[in-house]
């Protein structure tokens, strides 16, 4: 075991330099005018800190032991005794759990995970009702959204003939909502008596969730002078605005795919607000994260060939989960997560699945950097 102490602790001897320099680094005037420099440092400043911290209490919970160990050797009063036993026994407790949470911070995280998220969820194979289940699975984020307390805004969405939507983009603002929501990515397969179906019979149809990143102004070039911006009137519910004021965007951009060299023309179109300046932002925001997405996936492809699990990266056309309407039950394929709890899962309480996924997606992880 005290070998194993060793090698975490020379880990962690081992960062101290670096956190020093980086300590040193973001007070430098001519770091914090280079915005995408101090924001990259700063965020290990806060990693660095947080693993310094766990040193500390690693380095007291080590030495309680010592200390304790040597109390029980020599002394002879009877309530000093009891006293370094109690203490002993708390301190081998939380040695183990700490053990556990530094292997975990010292594995790299992914650099994305801290970002907000664009979330697009499609209606698949089978007609109307995939498109009422991609409106269902709509309404479960977004009530797992307002559980976390995060921000999420519709940027687009076209709705299905009888309710749902065929499509619907949205984006979300909060803390690490890339890292939670990363696991979402996949095809999401319904078992239920659609409201259509006359016979009773249970059908099977799907819908695609597709989590990307958010990609900060400093992380894409665009060429701003070569988009092609239309504005069109917004259509929408009835009213007084309705109509008369061109607020919709549409975006045309010609962009070279550096995997392929092929130029692709992106064409992004918002209405969802009734602001034209907002509505552009907006368009632009998410031509940023296409473009992103569309450089970062192969960093993805790389990761996933590396991995056996699929848990949060790779393949967007794998099924990842089953929700069974007639059983009320849910299926997460990636790690074999049985529960009954539908109708709960579906009002948004999804954290329990989420924390499986991440848990085995550690576990990975820490395979891979042999800790």
């Amino acid at each position: 075991m005290a070998d194993n102490n060793n090698t975490l602790l020379e880990k962690l001897e081992g960062l101290i330099p670096r956190f020093e320099e980086v300590s040193t680094l973001i007070t430098d005037p001519a770091v914090i005018a280079d915005q995408k420099r101090y924001v990259k440092l700063t965020k290990e400043y806060k990693e660095l800190g947080d693993l310094m911290a766990a040193r500390k209490e690693y380095l007291q919970v080590l030495g309680n032991i010592e200390e304790d160990k040597h109390l029980l050797a020599t002394e002879e009063d009877a309530d000093i005794r009891e006293m370094a036993r109690e203490e002993m026994a708390a301190s081998e407790e939380r040695r183990p759990q700490l053990e556990e949470e530094i292997k975990l911070m010292l594995v790299p995280a992914d650099p994305q995970d801290s970002r907000n998220a664009i979330l697009e969820i499609r209606g698949g194979t089978g007609g109307d009702e995939a498109a009422l289940f991609a409106g269902d699975l709509f309404r479960m984020y977004s009530k797992y959204c307002d559980i976390k307390g995060w921000k999420m805004e519709v940027s687009s969405a076209n709705e299905g003939a009888a309710g749902g939507f065929k499509e619907i983009i949205c984006s979300v603002t909060g803390d690490n909502v890339y890292g939670t929501l990363k696991y979402e990515s996949g095809v999401h397969r319904v078992q239920r008596v659609p409201a259509t179906e006359t016979q009773g019979r249970v059908h099977t149809s799907a819908a695609s969730v597709a989590v990307l990143p958010e990609a900060e102004e400093f992380d894409v070039v665009i060429n701003e002078g070569e988009i092609k911006w239309d504005t069109f009137r917004s259509g929408g519910a009835g009213g007084q605005n309705v109509n008369k004021v061109e607020s919709g965007v549409r975006l045309r951009y010609n962009w070279k795919n550096p995997l392929t060299g092929v130029v692709e023309e992106i064409l992004i179109e918002c209405t969802e607000t009734r602001d034209q300046p907002k509505n552009k932002e907006r368009a632009l925001s998410r031509l940023r994260t296409f473009i992103y997405d569309k450089e970062h996936q192969k960093y993805i492809d790389d990761i996933a060939s590396k991995r056996k699990t699929m848990v949060s990266t790779g393949d967007r056309s794998a099924k990842i989960r089953t929700y069974n309407y007639p059983q009320g039950r849910i299926t997460d394929h990636r790690i074999n997560y049985t529960i009954y709890n539908l109708a709960a899962f579906m009002d948004g309480d999804i954290q329990d699945c989420i924390d499986h996924l991440i848990v085995a997606e550690n576990a990975e992880r820490m395979k891979d950097s042999e800790l």
